[in-house]
C-alpha cells in the first residue's frame, strides 16, 4: 500500500538526555552536567563531545524542568516607566539579549512611574517566582528596592540610582557639567533648564551638575529658568514655551532628555526662534533620532546598550553568590548643529 502524500508526517519522539548519554558513552548525570550552563566535575573533552552529540541528535534541554529541580524560574523581571520611552526601550533590548545569552527569559512591565502601578506589577512578577529584578523606574521614596531586599530577591537599578542600592547608570552629574561647560565656552550666560522629574536621579543629577557649573563660573541659573517636567516630548514643549515667555528668554536651553529637547524644538519654532541660531539647545542620552533631526541635536551620550548588559551581569553575579558593585558609565558630549554662540 502506497503512502498517502496528504497524511500528516509521523510524529518523532524527542531526543532524551539518556539518548545523548548513550551515544557519548557517559552516565546520564555526567551528560546533564556537561550540558548545564556552569558544568563542574566534567572534563573539557567530555563537555565538548556531549555538546556536539546533543547538537547532532537535536537534543533540546528542558529549561523549565531544570528550573523545577533547582527552584529557578530562569526569568528576570524588568520594571520600566513606559516601553514607549526610547531610552528604556533601548536599555530593555540589551537586557533581553544579555539575559537570553545567559539562558534566561525576561518579563517586562510598564509602571507608568506610579507607585500603585509598580506595586501591582511587582507582585505579579514575584508570583511567577522570577529569579531577579531590574528596576528602571526608581524614585526617591520608592519602596520596591527595599521590599526586594527584605524578601531576598536579587535586584539592580538601571539608569536611575538610589543611595544604598546596587545600580548601573551614567555619571549624570558629570553629564550635566559637560553640557554647562560647552555652553559657557560658546559664550552663553543666560540659560534655561528643562529638568525632568526631580524625584528621579536622572533629572536631579543632570540638573544639579549643570547649575552648579554655571554657578561656579559666576552665572547662577535662577529658579525661574529651571522648569520641572515629565520625561516626554509634550512636557518638553510646555517647558520650552514657559522659558520663551520669560521677560528675558534664555539664549540656550539644556533639556535633561532628548525627548524633552524634541518638544523644546517645537516650542522654539512656535515662538519664532530658530534652533541653533537664535537659541542653542542640548539634549541628553544621544538617541538615534538626535543625529537625524532637521537640525541635528547636540546631546550628552549615555551608553544605553552597555548599561542594560551590565545590569544583567550584576544580577547573574548575585545568582552565583557574588557581591557586585555599582557602576557609573562615563558620559560623552556629542556636538552637532543645535549649539552655537549667542546671537548678537
Amino acid at each position: 500500500m502506497k503512502d498517502d502524500p496528504t497524511a500528516p508526517p509521523a510524529r518523532t519522539r524527542p531526543v532524551t538526555l539518556a539518548t545523548v548519554a548513550r551515544h557519548a558513552q557517559v552516565h546520564v548525570s555526567t551528560a546533564s552536567r556537561a550540558l548545564s550552563e556552569t558544568p563542574s566535575g566534567v572534563g573539557a573533552d567530555t563537555i565538548r563531545r556531549v555538546r556536539e552529540l546533543a547538537a547532532v541528535l537535536g537534543y533540546r534541554r528542558d529549561v523549565g524542568a531544570a528550573g523545577l529541580r533547582t527552584g529557578s524560574s530562569r526569568l528576570i523581571g524588568v520594571l520600566v516607566p513606559r516601553l514607549t520611552d526610547l531610552v528604556l526601550a533601548s536599555i530593555y533590548e540589551s537586557v533581553d539579549a544579555a539575559a537570553s545569552a545567559a539562558g534566561y527569559g525576561t518579563v517586562v512591565a510598564n509602571t507608568l512611574d506610579d507607585p500603585e502601578h509598580r506595586r501591582v506589577r511587582l507582585d505579579a512578577m514575584l508570583s511567577r517566582r522570577i529569579d531577579g529584578v531590574i528596576i528602571g523606574d526608581s524614585h526617591n521614596g520608592d519602596s520596591a528596592a527595599l521590599e526586594l531586599r527584605e524578601r531576598g530577591v536579587p535586584y539592580v537599578l538601571v539608569m536611575r540610582t538610589l543611595e544604598g542600592h546596587l545600580s548601573v547608570s551614567t555619571d549624570d552629574y558629570k553629564g550635566g557639567r559637560l553640557a554647562a561647560e560647552h555652553l559657557l565656552e560658546l559664550g552663553h550666560r543666560r540659560v534655561g533648564v528643562i529638568s525632568g522629574d526631580q524625584l528621579a536621579s536622572t533629572g536631579r543629577e543632570r540638573t544639579l551638575g549643570f547649575r552648579r557649573t554655571f554657578e561656579a563660573a559666576g552665572y547662577p541659573v535662577p529658579d525661574a529658568y529651571t522648569v520641572e517636567s515629565a520625561f516626554s516630548t509634550p512636557s518638553g514643549a510646555i517647558a520650552g514655551a514657559a522659558l520663551m515667555r520669560l521677560p528675558e528668554p534664555p539664549t540656550a536651553i539644556f533639556a535633561v532628555h532628548d525627548l524633552l529637547a524634541l518638544g523644546a524644538m517645537g516650542a522654539l519654532r512656535d515662538a519664532g526662534r530658530r534652533v541653533g541660531t537664535d537659541v542653542a539647545l542640548i539634549g541628553y542620552n544621544d538617541l538615534d533620532l538626535a543625529a537625524t533631526l532637521p537640525v541635528p541635536l547636540t546631546s550628552i551620550r549615555s551608553d544605553l546598550a552597555r548599561m542594560g548588559s551590565l545590569s544583567v551581569d550584576a544580577l547573574l553575579a548575585q545568582f552565583s553568590g557574588g557581591t557586585p558593585h555599582s557602576t557609573l558609565l562615563p558620559p560623552e558630549l556629542v556636538v552637532r548643529a543645535t549649539t552655537s554662540p549667542p546671537a548678537s
